[in-house]
């Protein structure tokens, strides 16, 4: 849009915006065609003219409902109140007329980062080009609204044809517009969005409420899968059990206010005994309820596409962690910190490691990236490749978690710069015990020495099964048998105490001057 053509439409936006909701707005046409003429020519016309309906539409379109509902400061859209008042209008013409409708619920994928990263104002100004690109793929008469930090909703106008074809199309377009690159101080930024829809025939009850449910569930179904997923309600839809979704939003918040935390599990080195890094593992130390399993929360963090601000939380905690025990003088070479396939799958995960590093002034080779074998035996993604190769480029050391358990090809293990494999819980399970199982874990650690990789057992559980690792050549253990997850502020005592049992231990061999 030119200049010219967008200084009319800012002017336009502040003098005219009373009117532009009413429909005394037909009227005003043809002198605003002629004005933007005379003022801009042909190109300010065509911009105007591209332009006005978005604006219209913004404020409100051509209708005089909603004129006093408060409206988002920086979209201009109705708030949720007024989007519910709309959408139930709309429920009583469809269910009392036999018209179609659909809700469409949007939200931006990534927003809490973007924030982070470039602060509120440039947040703002994605909303607003956001808000106008739904807008310009709309009807002028459908209703839509901004209904939280990073999401919108969208209420069709009922219609006498609309199938789940047509509403799949239109959340595909909706989707796109939402994901054109946005220009930004210089840089291009680049969006992906979640979306989750319910037709009013396919809603699962009679109210209004419900169907605004439905809706919301089909988003966290569609972001339970990654980035830019689309799906639609289905009666069979787990998110819809109202216990699930209280659990989710519990989850959410206990993320943002603090009560979900990075505990650390100790790994001991089999040569020395010594403390060679802890893993980062998130835990919910609930207010009433006490520990709550990962197995519990986990699933419910991923259904609110909040799996990327986890690992924002375990990555900040892991870091503090590292600083906090330099400065106490305590010796932990490196944290764990998982990253699973949703995080990996963002561009800028490379450069928010990199960023955090050097905001603690801690080298890259401090924080251990682990992955799930599956993340490179489910055909990962340029980006997720990209991601694994940057952070290890950068100096972090890779471990592939839970080895055993995916099948990694051993071209992928090289191809992916592995300096460390987990070996899954699943092998060391009463290895003391069972011949079948040593061959497996010998195998495996014959393997890995060919390829010059470390190795790290995991869930070592008895002194026997530590003593066997050791025997057979497996660099570092991790278990129960070593010492459970704790918060940071045991971890010091807990330190304290390994290396007193160190210091006692007898040595074993014939001294030498």
């Amino acid at each position: 849009m030119t200049n010219t053509g967008s200084g009319i439409l800012a002017r336009l936006r502040q003098t005219l915006a009373p009117a532009l909701a009413g429909p005394a707005m037909l009227a005003f046409l043809p002198a605003l065609t002629l004005a933007t003429f005379w003022l801009g020519g042909e190109t300010a016309l065509l911009a105007v003219a591209l332009g006005l309906p978005v604006l219209i539409a913004a404020a409100g379109g051509f209708s005089k409902r909603g004129n006093t509902v408060p409206r988002d400061a920086v979209t201009g859209m109705i708030l949720r109140d007024g989007f519910e008042q709309e959408a139930a209008r709309i429920h009583t013409e469809c269910s009392e007329g036999g018209l179609r409708s659909a809700i469409f619920v949007l939200e931006l994928d990534d927003y809490k980062e973007l924030t982070d990263r470039h602060g509120q104002e440039a947040s703002d100004r994605i909303m607003q080009h956001c808000g106008a690109q739904i807008v310009s793929a709309l009807r002028q008469n459908d209703i839509i609204a901004r209904i939280g930090d990073s999401r919108f909703a969208v209420c069709l106008a009922p219609t006498l044809q609309l199938d789940l074809e047509l509403c799949i199309q239109l959340a595909g377009r909706m989707q796109s517009a939402t994901e054109e690159p946005v220009a930004l101080d210089g840089t291009t930024l680049y969006m992906t969005s979640s979306l989750g829809f319910c037709q009013h025939n396919r809603a699962p009850g009679s109210t209004n409420a419900e169907w605004n449910n439905a809706a919301i569930a089909a988003l966290s179904e569609a972001q339970s899968n990654g980035p830019g997923g689309i799906r639609a309600y289905s009666a069979d839809m787990p998110g819809h059990a109202s216990s699930r979704s209280s659990l989710r939003d519990e989850a959410a918040a206990a993320l943002e206010t603090g009560q979900i935390q990075a505990w650390f599990q100790p790994q001991i080195c089999t040569d020395t005994g010594r403390v060679s890094g802890f893993e980062a593992l998130a835990r919910w130390l609930h207010p009433v309820q006490g520990l709550i399993p990962p197995s519990t929360f986990l699933p419910a963090l991923e259904e609110a596409g909040l799996m990327d601000r986890l690992s924002q939380v375990m990555l900040y905690n892991a870091l503090v962690a590292i600083r906090a025990w330099d400065e106490a003088g305590v010796k932990v070479p490196c944290v764990g910190v998982n990253f699973a396939t949703q995080e990996l799958r963002n561009p800028g995960l490379a450069g928010r490691v990199k960023w955090e590093l050097e905001r603690f002034g801690l080298p890259a080779d401090r924080l251990c990236v682990e992955i799930l074998e599956t993340v490179m035996t489910d055909q990962p993604d340029d980006v997720v490749t990209r991601n694994i190769l940057s952070l290890s480029e950068m100096g972090c050391p890779i471990d592939l978690d839970d080895f055993g358990t995916g099948h990694a090809s051993i071209s992928a293990v090289r191809r992916f710069n592995i300096s460390r494999i987990k070996i899954d819980r699943s092998f060391v399970m009463k290895a003391d015990q069972d011949p079948e199982q040593q061959k497996l874990i010998s195998a495996i650690l014959t393997m890995a020495e060919r390829l010059e990789l470390e190795t790290l057992a995991e869930g070592v559980e008895t002194a026997g099964e530590h003593a066997l690792l050791a025997q057979l050549g497996c660099g570092h253990v991790q278990g129960f048998g070593i010492g459970r997850p704790m918060p940071f502020d045991q971890t010091l005592d807990w330190i304290a105490a390994h290396e007193a049992k160190l210091q006692d231990a007898p040595a074993i061999g014939r001294q030498t001057p």
